[in-house]
């Protein structure tokens, strides 16, 4: 069946923008940024062509886990600002094209939360088993430890109950129980509460250990996805989970699920094998990792979609490339010690990793036009870069640099600029969202170009990974081509400078 685009498949073609309001502008002068301030700088977010805001959590949290660790999921952060500031930001960003979503983070809940200090006041307690308990932990606790620098094992001994608690994360943020039909109908509450004050969905947090909890008589987790899916539709036709599932890509699709070939799950998967295997390409300046790890990507069932990104408010991390293969990227991008975390990721951005403006505008470029909806971190636009003085991953979560945005908007070759050029041309090529991928295989070794065609459309995009120049031949693409930036022809003996990039649109006469 051939797809359909509607608007209740907006996120097939949207540009997502995640952002934490506490760091993105301060409007009072107290220190922390508000929804004020995001309203203030809407318009910096409308112009650069952004349809969609992710915001990280904003929710009351002792911030032991930069807001992760939440107290309250019905409240907003009285620092950031109240429930009339958060409509107003939701209803100007809609007046702008830009839907919301916001973080779902009901893997686990902070050691302060209300449910768990009820939980733990007694074994007898009616909350007791809204969270996983063991008189003993087992054999295998220290496996899977997801902060090995802070935690030893999954399991923390509660001593007033003389029970040890699930906690995937720090020892602050015990597991709920998800196999208790009370927390899973509390959670559907939580997503019909906010979505009844504007949100367009969620961006679903640690999926997989949110659906994982080593309890007896626990339902099939995709079960349990796919009524999530189900009641968001029920209470908005086009809301969308995009989902963290940071595994092989055999196993994430299990996440999309699929009934009568489409699918019934998350709608939305970040693309995180092709992200890491991305780096390795440029770290070895050739295609060929990044092209096979797309030749290998299956495709999602109809009504879903890939999540493509080249950094997000995490460490960035590496786990999923061999040992070897890891050292390779530590040693291009962060070869030291303090630039490195967990011994699986970087604590770096973008910018400070390439080291080259050119090479860091071809890496957006790459984004933009790989298949997927693209997701940028706030900053990226300006070239935001780390600060290595702040502990773990609050690196990458500095405040926003306004005055780089300020210094930029009127520069036409700044990043900023480019950046806007970019999403425009992506909004303008709805073969990239729509089209069939292909990648063309070329005689070059640090080229990566690919395809893509949707109703006799095509647009062909090609990068160079190198610090070389670099010929290629685009003879088998049919059609005459056409620079679609500048709207100039272009030869299908293509000439690339080092890290060049071009985006070539194949008309064919008729």
């Amino acid at each position: 069946m051939k797809l359909t685009r509607t608007a209740d498949l907006w996120w097939k073609n949207a540009v997502v923008y995640c952002l934490d309001v506490e760091t993105f502008h301060d409007s009072d002068g107290d220190g922390h940024g508000d929804f004020r301030g995001l309203i203030d700088k809407i318009d910096h977010l409308h112009g650069l062509g952004v349809t969609c805001l992710w915001l990280m959590p904003f929710f009351p949290s002792p911030d032991r886990d930069d807001g992760y660790d939440i107290t309250d999921f019905y409240a907003i952060d009285p620092r950031l600002g109240t429930f009339g500031d958060f409509v107003e930001f939701v209803r100007t960003a809609r007046d702008r094209g830009m839907r919301v979503i916001a973080d779902l983070v009901v893997n686990h809940t902070s050691d302060q939360h209300p449910w768990f200090q009820e939980a733990r006041s007694s074994r007898d307690n009616p909350r007791r088993d809204w969270y996983v308990w063991r008189d003993e932990p087992p054999a295998d606790a220290e496996q899977g430890v997801v902060f090995p620098d802070q935690e030893t094992s999954l399991w923390q001994l509660d001593k007033k109950s003389g029970q040890y608690y699930l906690h995937r994360f720090y020892k602050h943020q015990p597991d709920l129980n998800v196999a208790n039909p009370r927390v899973r109908d509390e959670i559907a509450r939580v997503m019909g509460f906010w979505m009844e004050l504007g949100l367009s969905g969620f961006r679903v947090d640690a999926v997989p250990f949110l659906l994982e909890a080593p309890v007896e008589d626990l339902p099939d987790p995709h079960d349990y996805l796919c009524d999530l899916r189900a009641f968001l539709s029920r209470r908005n036709g086009e809301g969308v989970l995009l989902g963290e599932v940071n595994l092989p890509y055999t196993d994430t699709m299990k996440y999309f699920g699929q009934s009568d070939g489409v699918g019934d799950e998350l709608h939305m998967c970040f693309d995180f094998i092709g992200m890491q295997q991305m780096y390795l390409s440029l770290a070895r300046k050739e295609a060929s990792p990044l092209t096979h790890a797309l030749k290998e990507r299956p495709q999602p069932p109809r009504d879903c979609h890939w999540a493509t990104f080249v950094r997000n408010h995490d460490e960035l991390i590496l786990d999923k490339l061999t040992e070897p293969e890891r050292q390779e990227v530590f040693a291009a991008f962060g070869p030291d010690e303090d630039m490195q975390l967990y011994g699986r990721g970087l604590r770096r951005r973008l910018p400070s990793m390439m080291d080259d403006p050119q090479r860091t505008k071809m890496v957006y470029s790459l984004l933009f036009s790989l298949p997927g909806t693209p997701v940028l971190f706030y900053g990226e636009e300006v070239g935001m870069t780390e600060d290595l003085s702040q502990e773990g991953r609050l690196a990458v979560r500095t405040p926003m640099w306004w005055d780089a945005a300020g210094e930029q908007r009127h520069d036409p070759d700044s990043l900023l600029s480019w950046v806007r050029m970019l999403i425009e041309g992506y909004r303008e090529c709805p073969e990239l969202a729509w089209g069939q991928f292909q990648v063309i295989d070329t005689a070059e070794p640090a080229v990566f170009a690919h395809r893509c065609d949707i109703d006799g459309g095509t647009v062909v995009a090609v990068h160079n990974f190198a610090d070389t120049g670099a010929k290629v031949d685009l003879s088998g693409v049919d059609g005459e081509l056409t620079d679609v930036f500048s709207g100039e022809p272009a030869s299908a003996d293509l000439a690339l400078e080092p890290y060049g990039c071009r985006w070539l649109r194949a008309q064919v006469s008729r």
